[in-house]
């Protein structure tokens, strides 16, 4: 396991889905200790109703999560380069992350989390693969942090 970095920004296609449940998540997890964010190689879609869902199961908020992209960060003045650390989800944010960041030195780590958006055709079946990718991004938080320190 490896200390807490001091910020972690995670990244996937859309910010809607997998990068905003791992940044809720870590935040709850971890406490406000490591500044965390999220963003997408795109900023088309808003925070998923299915994500919202499997995060408020585990008491993690994230109905007013702004969608955002690497673009927008950087028109922002977050720059890319202040990060400890980048988690990218997916692989087209993997080498959106990796071009960005050429110049800098930081790691991006890449952590394979499947994209539940289009699996299942009940709401049920839906909840069940968001479920999956929400206990994909603990299991990887869990080891590479370690146990929270945060839950009550």
């Amino acid at each position: 396991m490896k200390p807490l970095p001091h910020s972690v920004l995670f990244c996937c296609d859309h910010n809607a889905v997998r990068s905003p449940m791992a940044e809720g998540i870590m935040k709850k997890f971890y406490g406000t200790g490591t500044y965390v964010q999220s963003a997408g190689v795109h900023n088309d879609l808003e925070i998923d109703g299915f994500s919202i869902a499997v995060c408020q199961e585990i008491d993690v908020e994230l109905s007013r999560h702004r969608s955002r992209s690497f673009d927008e960060m950087q028109e922002w003045g977050d720059d890319l380069g202040s990060f400890d650390l980048i988690v990218a989800l997916s692989p087209a944010s993997q080498r959106k992350a990796l071009e960005l960041t050429r110049v800098f030195h930081l790691d991006v780590d890449y952590w394979p989390i499947m994209d539940p958006t289009g699996l299942g055709e009940t709401r049920e079946e839906k909840l069940h693969h968001y479920r999956q990718t929400r206990d994909q991004i603990i299991k990887h938080l869990k080891d590479r942090w370690g146990k929270p320190t945060e839950i009550a």
